[in-house]
């Protein structure tokens, strides 16, 4: 198995990252062994792969494109293929279609999609459609960080049918219609509305379960919704607190991370430095704290399991650091293994290979 680790670079982000680096990985232990470093990249913040883990690819924070890169299945390493106009500024999530065909950008800064469409040899094509999105910002306590549209993240659902987008600045979640022949969004989304100040950043489906999470960035919670795949309609069933009660202090949350048996949901704190640890009902998906982790450096802005779920990967982005811990399966507890690999400024983790 590889893992492709992409980091910010830029003096803007305060980075000292250098691109995106390929790592082996021992199923076992969790050990990682770096195999290829790919320079020359600005901020490569978002990585994802193709359905078939033949190509990856990236978008790149304060930019104005995406890349994409052929993968070789036996060394794990990355061969750029070529770079395409995602149509707005730093472009923060992408995702990619059932069939391969098609990849949907979140530009964050300029409040728009971009689909983008993949050829057959796995290079892109520049983005021949640009939704933006609509709304409101202003309306909670943090004004200064949602004054418009801010997508933070781009999920298909299950049947391919529906995009989900979280969108940070509008304190509401999207949901567009996907046509897989075209390649092409819905010109009118819905939407739900958070709590106000709430900021959802990213969300993740229940690999079992009409169910949805989303993590809210600005007012440190998690919202479980109901999911509806025939008329693509969330419905909140809960609110709760990625945050224990004796934390005083200021923090984020930053990423979302599931169980493969959707057992256990993990959220990444900034400030409180920690993974959240959440036990899902069976049932009806709704989430009771089970425990919190530190993540043994500062700002987690990125937290993975491997395809597996054994082990869990802390990406510290300030702490220039990632940690491997070990999951508990009857728990869902976290265990520091030990293992710890320097890395400048990671921000993203994908996991390619058995």
């Amino acid at each position: 198995m590889f893992a492709y680790v992409g980091s910010f670079t830029t003096e803007k982000r305060q980075a000292r990252g250098d691109g995106i680096h390929v790592y082996r990985v021992d199923p076992e232990s969790g050990a990682w062994t770096h195999v290829q470093h790919l320079g020359g990249l600005v901020n490569p913040s978002y990585l994802a792969l193709s359905p078939d883990r033949r190509f990856l690819y990236s978008v790149h924070g304060d930019e104005d494109h995406a890349t994409a890169f052929a993968l070789d299945g036996r060394t794990g390493t990355a061969r750029l293929l070529n770079r395409a106009s995602t149509g707005g500024r730093n472009g923060v999530r992408q995702a990619i279609d059932r069939s391969g065909r098609f990849m949907v950008v979140a530009n964050y800064a300029s409040g728009t999609l971009a689909v983008m469409a993949i050829l057959p040899d796995g290079s892109l094509r520049d983005h021949h459609q640009l939704a933006e999105l609509e709304g409101e910002g202003e309306r909670g306590p943090h004004r200064t960080q949602q004054t418009g549209p801010l997508p933070h993240d781009v999920v298909f659902d299950p049947s391919g049918r529906f995009v989900l987008v979280p969108d940070k600045g509008l304190d509401r979640v999207f949901v567009f219609r996907f046509d897989p022949a075209l390649g092409r969004l819905s010109s009118k989304p819905t939407s739900v509305t958070t709590r106000p100040g709430a900021g959802p950043r990213h969300l993740a489906f229940h690999p079992k379960l009409p169910i949805v999470w989303v993590l809210n960035e600005l007012d440190s919670t998690m919202t479980t919704y109901r999911w509806d795949a025939g008329t693509g309609t969330l419905s909140p069933q809960q609110v709760i607190t990625t945050l224990p009660t004796t934390f005083t202090g200021y923090s984020t949350t930053a990423e979302i991370a599931v169980a493969p048996d959707g057992r256990f949901v993990y959220a990444s704190n900034r400030g409180h430095d920690s993974a959240t640890i959440f036990a899902a009902d069976a049932d009806s998906g709704l989430l009771s704290h089970a425990g919190w982790e530190p993540t043994q450096g500062p700002k987690p802005r990125f937290i993975g399991l491997d395809p597996s779920g054994r082990f869990l990967y802390a990406a510290n982005e300030q702490g220039h650091s990632i940690v491997t811990f070990r999951v508990d399966a009857a728990s869902g507890k976290l265990e520091p293994t030990g293992q710890v690999v320097d890395n400048a400024s990671p921000v993203t983790i994908v996991f390619a290979g058995q």
